[in-house]
């Protein structure tokens, strides 16, 4: 929406130069293969209660990426946290075959899982713990199962958006139940991938993007603004400080979005 000071429209009329490079800036921000703006994120979209048995599960939807999350609470601890009265969380992620554009054979199928989903579970329960009281659950396990249906770009981080959203919901059904005497859940927790695309920091990147870039990088945080974790690579070329920072700006603003949408999903 554009507004006016009340200025008369000769004065406010921008010089040549000042169009120049106005048009030069939007240029910039849809050079995207997407047409998104820089500071743009793709649709996003939650869908709760998604399957029957799980106490917690979503759907969501970053753009064409989507990942099927749920949250299972099973009585009992591993035998390191045995007898000290306090939860554990814990995450699996796995990719369909045809979520990608080529089909890839199930990690069950090779007897073993690889390095980068071994690191991206690894990522999501480190990231749902952090927000997790674990002492509210007493001695019980949530397991987060992140299941990708269909991949472009960004899987990691809408599996830990989405695995917040269906953990709230687990704990939820644990306290109305009665089960639990308090929501374990202290805050909100989304994460989001950003990048320098064809020189120009970018949000939430997908396939194309990510698949190009000089720079990827995913960022978690909470509601609050608190980081967990950044992983950030430069591919190629090295990123500078400066670069840096505009990255974690565009992350710290994309990821109030998701929270917003995340509140939005869950109706609080």
């Amino acid at each position: 929406m554009r507004t006016s000071s009340g200025p008369s429209r000769k004065s406010t009329r921008p010089s040549a130069s000042i169009r120049s490079e106005e048009q030069s800036v939007k240029s910039e921000q849809k050079s995207r293969p997407s047409g998104r703006h820089a500071d743009e994120l793709r649709p996003v979209i939650m869908t709760r209660s998604f399957t029957r048995h799980a106490e917690g599960s979503v759907l969501v939807e970053f753009g064409d990426t989507r990942v099927l999350c749920t949250a299972s609470v099973e009585t009992g601890v591993p035998g390191f946290l045995r007898g000290l009265g306090q939860g554990w969380l814990t995450a699996e992620y796995g990719m369909l075959p045809r979520s990608t554009h080529t089909r890839t054979a199930r990690e069950a199928a090779k007897g073993k899982q690889s390095g980068r989903t071994l690191e991206i579970q690894r990522l999501i329960g480190r990231s749902l713990r952090a927000v997790t009281d674990l002492e509210a659950l007493g001695e019980r396990t949530v397991h987060i199962d992140c299941d990708v249906l269909q991949a472009d770009g960004g899987t990691r981080t809408a599996s830990i958006t989405g695995a917040c959203v269906a953990a709230h919901d687990a704990f939820s059904r644990l306290v109305a139940e009665g089960t639990i005497p308090r929501h374990p859940l202290r805050e909100l927790v989304a994460a989001v991938s950003v990048g320098i695309y064809d020189g120009v920091p970018v949000l939430d990147l997908d396939y194309p993007e990510d698949s190009a870039c000089d720079t990827d990088m995913n960022v978690v945080m909470t509601a609050s603004g608190g980081m967990i974790e950044v992983q950030g690579t430069a591919e190629g070329v090295p990123f500078t400080r400066h670069e840096l920072d505009l990255l974690l700006g565009l992350a710290e603003g994309g990821i109030a979005r998701l929270v917003a949408a995340q509140r939005e999903a869950l109706g609080i």
